[in-house]
């Protein structure tokens, strides 16, 4: 039974779809899958699918597929170039969606994309709403995200009930706006992060134990969540993946690297995230592009000698 936009959302009727199963599609899904939702997956390589599988979630084998079975069909990919593929693309998500149906992409993407996909779904019938989040594997898994959705107002409060399973879902504007504001999100990050690796650095060279030195400043001024998420993890050299730091030059690059826009009031001067993108591909070029994004401290420790 289809029931897409704007029949209320239930487990009971609403039919889910799911492209991007990585570390954070994979949790996200898995919230989906046990509230009860109808779930559809598909993944290049089938063998990823095989949790969920296990779980009940059925497995399309195209894209089309999906489309055809799914009142709302989420994406969680790598990048830009992926979105536009799997959505717009000959054979794409799009191609085969029913009138009403809303594509939901929580990838960190463009805005000018997220706009372009807006007016294409609308010109069949069709919603979009480009809805990234923020919070890592661990806001992933316990449903913690902070998810920015944007696109129409009415579409976004109908998802409510599915965004509600993964996090904390806040209105953003128009089209292209949830896109925006991840960007403005890791230029925070990178921020945060190269002041939390260049503090411990300072703090090892100086002779201190740097958890010491973690426990003694996280409760004033120096305290952050980037702090409270990653420290304990930096210090302990745990550069596991919640986000690859191959993710924050395209990121960073969105902000720093504005070549999608076409209104120059949509761009900024910024300094800070350009040195920050700066270290992240030197980290790339290290190699380390497939370590998390708290190993911006190793990017540091190198210039240090270490």
């Amino acid at each position: 039974m289809e029931t897409p936009y704007p029949i209320p959302i239930s487990p009971s009727r609403t039919r889910v779809g799911w492209i991007g199963i990585g570390v954070m599609g994979a949790a996200m899904a898995g919230h989906v899958l046990s509230a009860g939702y109808s779930l559809t997956v598909y993944a290049r390589t089938p063998s990823k699918a095989s949790s969920l599988v296990s779980r009940g979630a059925h497995l399309a084998t195209s894209l089309q597929e999906l489309a055809q079975s799914s009142d709302v069909a989420f994406t969680m990919v790598g990048n830009p170039q992926d979105v536009r593929q799997i959505v717009l693309e000959k054979n794409g998500l799009l191609s085969g969606l029913n009138p009403g149906a809303v594509i939901v992409d929580t990838t960190s993407s463009s805005p000018a994309l997220a706009r372009e996909i807006f007016s294409c779904c609308r010109a069949k019938g069709c919603w979009s709403v480009d809805a990234p989040v923020s919070g890592g594997d661990t806001g992933a898994r316990d449903a913690k995200l902070a998810i920015f959705p944007a696109g129409d107002r009415e579409v976004v409060q109908w998802l409510t009930p599915l965004f509600n399973l993964m996090g904390r879902a806040t209105y953003m504007g128009e089209a292209g706006c949830g896109q925006a504001c991840k960007i403005g999100n890791q230029i925070i990050v990178g921020a945060n992060l190269l002041g939390l690796s260049e503090g411990f650095v300072f703090a090892e060279k100086a002779g201190l134990d740097v958890r010491k030195f973690m426990e003694a400043v996280r409760g004033g001024a120096a305290g952050s969540m980037a702090m409270e998420i990653w420290g304990d993890r930096v210090i302990g050299r745990d550069f596991r993946p919640g986000g690859f730091s191959e993710y924050m030059v395209k990121d960073l690059g969105m902000g720093v690297d504005v070549v999608e826009e076409e209104d120059d009031k949509r761009v900024a001067a910024l300094p800070g995230a350009a040195l920050s993108k700066q270290l992240y591909s030197a980290m790339v070029a290290n190699g380390d592009g497939k370590l998390g994004s708290q190993a911006l401290i190793t990017v540091v420790e190198r210039i240090n000698g270490k």
